[in-house]
């Protein structure tokens, strides 16, 4: 290692080529390489912009529902405050709540629909591009 005081490195002379030569490694079609990432990011391109769209539409369902829900609670006011007796004022609140209850159950369900529907369509997608993935390794091996 240390002739006459100085390092030698030891691989200095060594031929990595020679010793690479050696081994069969497989050769990657650069083409092939570069279509299916080209699929792959197509795909998740996809799914992103099937997902923005699917919560704007989510969002917009939230905000009608919002918008919806003042709405009655202003008429409520109105029709409790226009009622002549304690226990008219009183049926009206129970009617009210019990009205409120079932949107926000038909509401709760509809978004929740809409949530497993978004997901459901990007897992069939992302399936489709996986299977498909699959087939294009299973004859780039059949190939060779």
């Amino acid at each position: 290692m240390y002739a006459n005081g100085a390092f030698k490195n030891p691989f200095a002379d060594f031929d990595f080529s020679k010793v690479a030569g050696e081994f069969k490694l497989p050769t990657v079609n650069v083409e092939t390489f570069v279509e299916t990432a080209r699929k792959n990011f197509a795909t998740i391109t996809s799914l992103n912009t099937a997902a923005v769209e699917q919560m704007k539409t989510i969002a917009q369902r939230q905000g009608d529902m919002v918008r919806a829900a003042m709405e009655d609670f202003s008429k409520h006011g109105s029709e409790v405050l226009a009622a002549a007796t304690v226990e008219e004022k009183a049926a009206k609140q129970i009617d009210f709540i019990k009205k409120s209850y079932d949107s926000a159950i038909t509401n709760t369900k509809e978004l929740a629909d809409l949530y497993t529907k978004s997901q459901a369509d990007a897992v069939t997608a992302l399936s489709a591009r996986v299977a498909e993935l699959t087939e294009e390794v299973k004859a780039a091996i059949a190939k060779k």
